[in-house]
């Protein structure tokens, strides 16, 4: 990992944090694991990561709205051990009250703080002529647009004058045109000095958003998740997406998001045998995205960062389909390209027949939970079994919300092939036609 070294003391520092969550008869679920980060003065930092890697955990945390399993926190010197008056957080959701105005949900953190109500007033209409809702002050959010209501929680934010703000995928609610005018606006108004905080830390999704706004980016990795790589960004602002150097950064990234691992297996499928956690992936989307690469201009070999920007897909979009093409041994995933097996040419040229009995064929060889249920139901008798037995064996080795998805995953899978099928009203698997 590159280090970054600066002589300011740390307006956030973390060291060795770690969080696990208690899972009972499942064993407990490592999310973070020995993070160590340092969040300075004047600096924008991203957390870019899959959903599940613990980033909105870590911010949390930071916050001080819930506590880390080991490790230290610490403001400016001060250790975080409650909510911290210094931080100030912005969700993905709003958030924001629907029985009270603009002006009132702005005021809210400020009359917690005890603040009087002449002061609290004046501050509320700043920090809203700050944001661009003047004029808005006597609406309620039910009258406001995602962006607008957004717009308030980011009032809500600053008019408590925080040192850091943390802000949890602010845009990812929002379409694509309203995210890219609130976060040009944010990144005005950060860079124009008239923001009441010192430092930015935000989670993120979006490869290119995050170097688009930030001075830093800290990659993390999965299942627990670790500090997998340190970015500067020394691009000047404002950023343009078409230079070469900011194309050739979003490409180093995807890069290392989708390098092998060495040694333990990490992202999307951890484990080993059934134990690997499947994502919720549609078999159209697997077709879909084998017929693109395969198709012009791409030929077999396509571009992450390329296709990612052309269908405005996030990381959180794209690599589970990729990668579930690589689980499938359909594509090839590294080094932020994806490449069509042979296999996954013959699947782009065939009819639908033809794919169905490939997808079979692949779906039993190479996702071991599949194989496993179609073994068991072909010794069987009545070739019939309950999902109850393949889900206690799942729940052995990974939480019940992850054995669900991964067990409606291979569900879904199946279909598709008919390998097997399921039935939803007893629960059972069969080797019957699905109906």
């Amino acid at each position: 990992m590159d280090v970054i070294a600066t002589a300011a003391a740390p307006l956030v520092e973390i060291e060795h944090l770690s969080h696990v969550y208690r899972q009972g008869g499942a064993g407990d679920h490592a999310v973070l694991d020995d993070v160590n980060l340092k969040l300075r003065d004047n600096e924008i930092v991203a957390l870019l990561g899959r959903s599940g890697c613990g980033k909105s955990t870590l911010l949390r945390i930071i916050a001080g709205l819930m506590p880390a399993t080991a490790g230290a926190v610490a403001i400016e010197g001060e250790p975080v051990t409650a909510p911290a008056p210094q931080v100030a957080m912005v969700f993905q959701s709003f958030a924001l009250f629907p029985w009270l105005t603009v002006l009132e949900n702005v005021e809210i953190g400020l009359e917690a703080q005890g603040i009087d109500l002449d002061e609290r007033r004046q501050r509320a209409i700043a920090a809203i002529d700050l944001i661009g809702l003047d004029g808005y002050e006597s609406a309620f959010p039910k009258e406001l647009s995602g962006g607008m209501r957004q717009r308030v929680g980011l009032a809500r934010a600053l008019v408590v004058h925080p040192k850091v703000l943390l802000m949890d995928e602010p845009f990812s609610a929002l379409d694509v045109l309203t995210a890219e005018t609130l976060r040009t606006d944010i990144l005005d108004l950060w860079c124009e000095g008239r923001m009441p905080i010192r430092s930015i830390l935000m989670v993120t999704h979006n490869i290119e958003e995050a170097v688009l706004m930030c001075d830093r980016i800290l990659v993390f990795s999965s299942n627990p998740g670790r500090i997998l790589a340190e970015i500067k960004v020394d691009l000047p602002q404002p950023r343009n997406r078409l230079e070469p150097n900011f194309r050739a950064l979003v490409d180093d990234i995807y890069a290392r998001m989708t390098a092998r691992p060495s040694g333990k297996k990490e992202g999307l499928f951890p484990g080993t045998g059934i134990a690997l956690v499947l994502p919720r992936v549609s078999p159209n989307r697997l077709a879909g995205l084998i017929e693109l690469v395969a198709a012009q201009p791409y030929n077999g070999r396509a571009d992450l960062p390329a296709i990612a920007g052309d269908f405005l897909m996030e990381v959180d979009d794209l690599f589970p389909v990729a990668e579930t093409l690589q689980l499938l041994r359909f594509a090839e995933v590294e080094h932020g390209d994806i490449r069509l097996t042979e296999a996954g040419k013959r699947f782009a040229r065939s009819g639908l027949d033809e794919r169905k009995r490939m997808f079979a064929q692949h779906l039993v060889t190479y996702v071991p939970l599949a194989g496993h249920i179609k073994r068991v139901l072909d010794e069987r008798a009545g070739h019939r079994a309950p999902a109850s037995r393949f889900r206690g064996e799942l729940e052995d080795s990974m939480s019940e919300e992850l054995a669900d998805q991964t067990l409606r995953a291979v569900i879904s899978w199946a279909r598709y092939a008919e390998v097997f099928a399921y039935d939803e009203d007893s629960g059972v698997f069969s080797l019957e036609n699905p109906t």
